[in-house]
């Protein structure tokens, strides 16, 4: 598709999709959304991009093979499991730390968030992973 009007678009969209997209993967322990939501609306960014550019430049954008991106999001996702087995708890259970930022305060991060961000990356990889093989056959 060489859509002028949808490559433009596009090219404003995209970066407010991602931002929001993080947006609703951080405050899906508190709040509805996480890591799936967050995910899919990142795939739906790059959906947009395959669809008004093309796929091999969709590709080139991601920087890193989407396979590996489904690898990575599940070690990170299982990771959030061992804290607890580790401290005598059950598998999965949340553990949560107050961490201070400089600039920011103290944070309260907890291990939700980082099988959130494995989900995360697993569906961005899957989902786009679909779109970029149906789009190029």
């Amino acid at each position: 598709m060489n859509s002028i009007i949808l490559q433009t678009a596009t090219r404003f969209l995209m970066p407010l999709i991602l931002v929001f997209s993080v947006v609703i993967l951080l405050q899906g322990h508190n709040k509805p959304g996480g890591g799936f939501i967050g995910g899919l609306l990142a795939a739906a960014a790059f959906s947009l991009h395959a669809l008004a550019f093309n796929p091999a430049e969709t590709r080139a954008s991601l920087r890193f093979d989407l396979r590996s991106i489904i690898a990575i999001g599940l070690l990170i996702a299982l990771s959030a499991g061992l804290p607890a087995l580790l401290t005598g708890q059950p598998l999965f259970t949340g553990l949560w730390h107050d961490v201070v930022v400089p600039g920011i305060g103290v944070v309260h991060l907890g291990t939700p968030l980082l099988f959130d961000l494995g989900v995360y990356f697993v569906v961005i990889g899957i989902s786009v992973l679909m779109v970029l093989t149906l789009v190029e056959d």
